[in-house]
């Protein structure tokens, strides 16, 4: 089930991607100026966008207080397969072989990794102190990717800015756990906890980032960026903070981290093959 939901998550995610980045367009919003996003209240589409984004979120609350970190985020690579259908009717985006190929290759991945990746162990939360070091590089590589995004041209910034959210989301993503499990014992215990607030801040800034990268008008390189750069994280994240670890015997594994690195590999050619092509919304 908690698959499943992951899978739907990453459905509304996608949605969520498309409305606002036409919303986007539609209203001349531009990357340089993170100011000019603030007309994005305006649009109907961004609203619509953004209504669907949060769906999206309660969904993969609920996914990872069932499920580990390992296993549900991976399965949001699938955002950049939904986003390229929904690309085409929604914005008239052109899909070509190349995106087809790619899209196959991630669900391909993303199978193998279903099959033989399952955590055997993990824990709801980390120590505050192993948590510390993680934010702190968390944000200083966001900050540089953002640096660098500035002074890029078009295709770069939505992938830079793509990759930057990706990393926050994954963070946010990761502190849902904890609060989730504080969750049960009522909404003022969860206010007492710092995860709230890191998970919040963390989601807030993505958010930002990601409709900065979206109004660069390419849609699969900016979906493509941040759902790799998510899952990326949080397996990380899973790993050293929270010890997922995946069954063993070693074949096991090592299936289905291929699977997670073709899955990987595919939204990269999603990604290249788009970035070749113009932008064009109606």
């Amino acid at each position: 089930m908690a698959e499943i939901l992951a899978l739907v998550a990453a459905f509304f995610f996608a949605l969520a991607a498309t409305l606002q980045q036409k919303g986007a367009l539609e209203g001349g919003i531009s990357a340089e100026s993170l100011r000019s996003l603030l007309r994005l209240v305006r649009s109907r589409w961004w609203l619509v966008g953004t209504m669907a984004l949060l769906v999206g979120y309660v969904v993969q609350a609920i996914a990872l207080d069932h499920g580990r970190l390992a296993i549900i985020q991976p399965l949001l690579v699938t955002t950049v397969v939904f986003a390229l259908p929904l690309g085409y009717f929604l914005t008239q985006q052109e899909v070509g072989r190349r995106e087809i190929v790619g899209a196959g290759v991630v669900v391909a991945g993303l199978a193998l990794f279903a099959v033989f990746g399952a955590p055997s162990t993990g824990n709801d939360d980390a120590p505050n102190n192993e948590w510390a070091i993680a934010l702190v590089v968390i944000t200083a590589v966001s900050v540089v990717l953002v640096v660098l995004g500035r002074r890029g041209e078009t295709p770069r910034t939505a992938a830079l800015y793509g990759i930057a959210a990706g990393i926050l989301f994954g963070a946010s993503a990761c502190l849902v756990k904890p609060t989730v499990e504080t969750l049960d014992e009522g909404v003022a215990e969860v206010l007492t906890h710092w995860e709230f607030y890191g998970m919040a801040i963390a989601g807030i800034i993505a958010f930002v980032l990601q409709q900065a990268s979206l109004s660069t008008g390419y849609l699969a390189t900016s979906v493509a960026t941040v759902s790799t750069a998510n899952p990326i994280v949080s397996v990380t994240i899973g790993v050293l903070l929270f010890d997922e670890r995946l069954h063993e015997p070693t074949w096991r594994v090592l299936m289905a981290l291929a699977g997670l690195a073709l899955a990987m590999i595919g939204a990269v050619v999603i990604s290249i093959a788009r970035e070749r092509r113009a932008p064009a919304v109606t």
